[in-house]
């Protein structure tokens, strides 16, 4: 893929707020199939649109790219056939990860990844100054706003993370339900204590999940900072962002049973599954693309096509418990 043809693929990506990981070599220490400018695009499906390198590389880049999905971080990669396996340092908040890789033709690599998160999806419902001073501070705070009226068509994309209704006792019910259904994390009601109960007890048994009064209780007095009061109310709420520091690294394990081989990372807040190559040791992601083989009624998970022609040649040389 040109680059120019993954730069319209990354801005498509982006206007359909779809999570992806740009994947950028900065360095390449011959020899190496990959030189600096070469890039690549990480889905959370395992997709690994453009070049970094060949087979081996993509199969480290697509394990970390996924896993940075995961943690919304970005890191400096560096991929070496010098460090032992065992001796693989860094943490993608520490910068730098360096990972071993004894397929490699001699060469090392560096790559820049940088995980491209959308920004939080925030819906707001209305007209009335408090939504018109919502939209404004939410923009400025990085919130991709989107307006609309409780009249027309109500859709919510999957990844909204707040409806805020502020519409003056219009249409309030159908978009307080329809958000409440689609198990938005944070929807809210602008309107009085006294006004929001009448409100709520229309919607059913799911009331509880509205905020009303709309905010944290910060004294506010004018539109605008009513409209701080949510964001900071969204902010509260908000989960902690997952780090690779905070626990231990997902399982590796050496194959798994082939029905339970769909477990690739096609959620983009989840840690990528992870298997161990039998022939090199090198950790492989587990994606409906992966290179694998079975034997024995196990899959087993491959770094590149090379490892997968001498497992299959030799399954027993590679198998200690066979």
């Amino acid at each position: 893929m040109a680059r120019t043809d993954l730069i319209a693929r990354a801005e498509d990506l982006r206007q359909a707020r779809t999570p992806y990981v740009l994947a950028t070599v900065v360095r390449a220490q011959r020899p190496t199939s990959a030189k600096p400018g070469d890039s690549a695009l990480i889905l959370a499906d395992g997709t690994l649109d453009g070049f970094v390198g060949g087979t081996c590389a993509e199969s480290t880049v697509r394990l970390q790219g996924l896993r940075l999905l995961a943690t919304g971080a970005s890191t400096l990669l560096r991929i070496t056939p010098d460090v032992p396996v065992e001796e693989s340092v860094g943490s993608a908040d520490e910068g730098l990860i360096v990972v071993n890789n004894p397929c490699l033709s001699g060469g090392s690599l560096e790559i820049f990844l940088e995980a491209i998160i959308p920004a939080p999806l925030l819906y707001v419902y209305g007209d009335a100054p408090v939504a018109r001073a919502l939209v404004r501070i939410g923009a400025a705070a990085g919130y991709d706003m989107v307006t609309g009226s409780p009249d027309g068509m109500f859709e919510l994309p999957g990844d909204t993370s707040a409806v805020v209704v502020a519409s003056h006792g219009r249409g309030e019910e159908a978009v307080l339900e329809a958000a409440v259904a689609a198990k938005v994390p944070y929807v809210a009601l602008v309107a009085s204590r006294k006004r929001g109960d009448v409100v709520l007890a229309s919607i059913g048994a799911d009331r509880e999940r509205v905020h009303s009064p709309a905010g944290l209780d910060l004294g506010a007095r004018s539109a605008a900072d009513v409209a701080i009061s949510i964001l900071a109310e969204i902010i509260a709420m908000r989960p902690a962002e997952p780090s690779m520091a905070d626990g231990e690294a997902p399982a590796r394990v050496n194959a798994i049973a082939p029905d339970h081989a769909g477990v690739a990372a096609d959620d983009p807040g989840r840690e990528a599954a992870v298997a161990v190559d039998p022939v090199c040791g090198m950790d492989v992601a587990i994606t409906p693309n992966a290179i694998h083989a079975e034997h024995g009624g196990i899959d087993y998970y491959f770094c590149g096509s090379g490892c997968k022609v001498a497992f299959t040649a030799d399954p027993h040389r590679y198998l200690t418990h066979d």
